[in-house]
């Protein structure tokens, strides 16, 4: 274009026309003025200008399409992978509801076998007791048989299957499916979501549905095992060149530590602990499980030995001489069978036990996250160490203060043996 004349009260001027340059950020427009006998004229292009605005909504459009097609890349992914850890926090609530409702099921199915149990053995005895002077002794002692074999088989039924530990199994079972819901909602909510915070979700879930079984008949956890280990809710962590970090860390690294809220004081601090948790805190709840699991298991057999002793003694009721003995002793046995029954089902044993290993793998649970933490050589890429510590302090309820006396239980100068204080208060 030639560009535009422009008349003016002084005279007609003729400005070259402006040409649009692309620049950086975008096309923009140059103009040039003139000063003519004082009065500033400018001249431009009108079809310049339709064209520098055309070049502006193209070029801006090129770059948005740029910019969109680099994030559709990733934002696609991200999405995917939040939206799997949506249906991870999905499933993680309707099995923490199913938990919940088979554990008050079988809340009640202790209950009710424990008074169905008693009110068979004891209604047992008393007919074995009335037996001899009654006239219809055979009705009698053919009802006290039938009860006390009953309640035998009862009682072995309910001692296989404990219905106070499956209770504490589905308790405990439903508040770890809660945490892990929040985890994994709070995960997805994250700026920036990853593949693997997805794998981890799915490791917990498989972890989680291993240590707490749904199905009752197969699949239930062995009742009565021949060792007792802590229970395990959580994945296995991979252990990359571990003999390497912990050479690492008992020569190089000691004193080098600094940064992101971690100090030296703080390593040991969090290496004693671990030591207190392995030899007192984990170590006295797995030998009071160990000793649940021995009285249980004699109450188990008991009962039911006892309660088949009585519907065998109920059958000689009003046999001669030896019947008043035999009525005696099927009263005898049937009242034994009762109390143990009370003692075992209704003192929750089997509660007890559950109680214990969950207590054990908790510990354990706190021993792992803190070596892990520890693991890692790179101080930048752990949790700071000022939060880690307030969450170990809360998790053992204590106080990060009180937390300080354990730094000298990392010195190896200190014997398991001369630990005398327990590093949880929480339980």
């Amino acid at each position: 274009m030639e560009g535009l004349r422009l008349q003016s009260l002084g005279g007609a001027a003729l400005l070259p026309a402006a040409r649009p340059q692309r620049r950086r950020g975008g096309n923009r427009l140059r103009a040039r003025a003139s000063v003519r006998g004082g009065v500033r004229q400018l001249a431009v292009s009108i079809d310049d200008l339709r064209l520098a605005r055309d070049a502006v909504v193209a070029g801006g459009g090129a770059d948005g399409h740029a910019a969109s097609g680099r994030g559709a890349a990733v934002a696609p992914q991200e999405d995917r992978a939040a939206e799997k850890l949506r249906a991870v926090a999905d499933a993680a609530a309707d099995r923490a509801e199913m938990h919940d409702i088979i554990g008050r099921q079988r809340d009640n199915w202790n209950h009710l076998l424990l008074h169905s149990t008693n009110s068979l053995t004891l209604a047992a005895s008393v007919m074995a007791a009335l037996a001899p002077a009654a006239p219809s002794v055979v009705a009698l002692k053919a009802s006290a048989g039938a009860l006390f074999a009953t309640a035998a088989v009862t009682m072995a039924a309910v001692n296989k299957i404990q219905p106070s530990q499956l209770a504490e199994e589905q308790r405990n079972a439903t508040r770890l499916w809660r945490q892990l819901e929040r985890d994994v909602r709070y995960t997805a909510a994250a700026p920036v979501v990853t593949d693997a915070d997805v794998q981890e979700a799915m490791d917990r879930v498989l972890a989680l549905d291993a240590a707490y079984p749904l199905p009752l008949l197969p699949g239930m956890l062995e009742k009565f095992p021949k060792t007792l280990e802590p229970t395990r809710w959580w994945p296995k962590r991979q252990m990359k060149n571990k003999p390497a970090q912990t050479k690492a860390i008992n020569g190089a690294r000691r004193g080098a530590t600094a940064g992101n809220g971690w100090t030296q004081d703080l390593e040991d601090e969090m290496r004693g602990i671990v030591r207190v948790l392995r030899a007192k805190d984990e170590q006295e709840y797995v030998t009071a499980g160990k000793r649940v699991l021995t009285l249980n298991r004699g109450l188990a057999v008991a009962g039911p030995a006892l309660a088949g002793t009585a519907a065998v003694a109920a059958a000689f009721v009003g046999a001669g001489e030896v019947g008043s003995w035999a009525s005696g002793a099927a009263v005898l046995c049937g009242a034994l069978a009762a109390a143990v029954n009370t003692v075992e089902h209704g003192g929750q044993f089997g509660m007890l036990f559950e109680l214990c290993r969950n207590v054990a793998g908790f510990y354990r649970k706190v021993q792992e996250d803190i070596e892990a933490c520890l693991d890692e050589a790179d101080v930048d890429r752990r949790e700071n160490g000022e939060v880690f510590e307030t969450k170990v302090a809360l998790l053992l309820g204590r106080s990060t203060s009180d937390l300080r006396q354990f730094r000298e239980m990392a010195s190896p100068s200190i014997k398991d043996e001369d630990i005398k204080d327990f590093a949880g208060k929480l339980f």
